[in-house]
């Protein structure tokens, strides 16, 4: 048995890191990551949805949040998530009219707003998936809520998953004024 020391450790894990690099030599991983396609997935309803994640700064449990006087219904009020004052929105409400039943697995994805923290109430968020780019289908239109919201949409397998458009989510009038 040989005993390597911690340097030489480093050095031989640093040599399989280099050659493994080296040894992909058609690009193949390269073209991977260009065809590639990251999202946070997650659930509202009877929807499937991904949003880009670089749009997500994280995944929380529902926190407690004060209600705001004279904000809409959709508007739950606002929480501190360690040491940040985040507005709490509950997405399906906003969307559907209805509000989101609370479960062990209801989710916040916290985003930015303007600058600001904005955490958006989902079902069940499913973790992260890469989409292949040319997996896609447009989206047809069919006098449903999220017409303007879903553009796209992933194939993997069975399953469909809706490019949720939360930057033309972020520009919809209604949704900027949560005053009641």
């Amino acid at each position: 048995m040989v005993i390597h020391s911690e340097k030489s450790l480093f050095e031989l894990l640093s040599q399989f890191e280099r050659r493994s690099i080296e040894h992909d030599v058609s690009g193949s991983s390269q073209r991977d990551r260009d065809n590639t396609w990251d999202g946070v997935v997650f659930r509202l309803g009877d929807y499937r949805l991904t949003v880009g994640i670089t749009e997500v700064d994280e995944i929380l449990p529902l926190p407690q949040a004060t209600p705001v006087p004279g904000a809409r219904d959709w508007l739950l009020g606002m929480a501190n998530v360690r040491g940040n004052l985040v507005t709490i929105v509950d997405l399906g409400w906003f969307l559907f009219g209805s509000r989101t039943p609370i479960t062990a697995r209801t989710r916040l994805i916290l985003t930015r707003l303007q600058g600001r923290y904005l955490g958006m109430i989902v079902d069940e968020v499913y973790g992260q998936r890469h989409f292949n780019i040319h997996d896609t289908a447009d989206r047809q239109p069919g006098h449903d809520v999220l017409d303007s919201l879903v553009g796209r949409f992933f194939s993997q397998g069975d399953e469909q998953w809706g490019r949720f458009q939360l930057k033309q989510l972020m520009t919809d009038p209604a949704f900027l004024d949560g005053s009641a």
